[in-house]
């Protein structure tokens, strides 16, 4: 399971609340983001979803790209992906994006998503920012 300083908010968004839930906190300086596996997220080969690690790495950058949705909201404009191994059922995915670039309207994010240590998706995007 999740260590205990993990949080999220049930009811933000309700696909992510459907496909999750995903989980978040601050370490370090960094927003570190995460979920544990179930069933619900595995595909017919019993790994998890590849629709899912997408969604969890969308997630992980817009919560990077708008510091935990403080005080604006965004949209991907862009994002690719690479899978490079599977995630199991019963383990935790994580992933800590890096912000690369902050312009006026948008922002650019890489990352990896992880389970058990071992990268399964690489990932960048682009995000347009939405202020309150």
């Amino acid at each position: 399971m999740l260590p205990k300083d993990y949080q999220t908010e049930p009811g933000f968004d309700p696909a992510e609340d459907h496909i999750g839930p995903f989980y978040f906190r601050t370490s370090n300086g960094s927003m570190e983001c995460a979920f544990y596996t179930e069933v619900k997220h595995c595909n017919t080969n019993g790994t998890v979803h590849g629709g899912v690690l997408m969604t969890f790495a969308d997630y992980a950058l817009c919560m990077a790209a708008t510091n935990g949705y403080d005080a604006e909201s965004c949209v991907t404009v862009s994002f690719s992906s690479e899978f490079l191994a599977g995630a199991e059922l019963g383990k935790v995915v994580s992933c800590i994006p890096k912000v690369n670039r902050v312009t006026g309207s948008m922002v650019f994010v890489t990352g990896e998503v992880r389970c058990q240590g071992e990268i399964c998706l690489t990932f960048s995007a682009v995000v347009k920012r939405i202020r309150s």
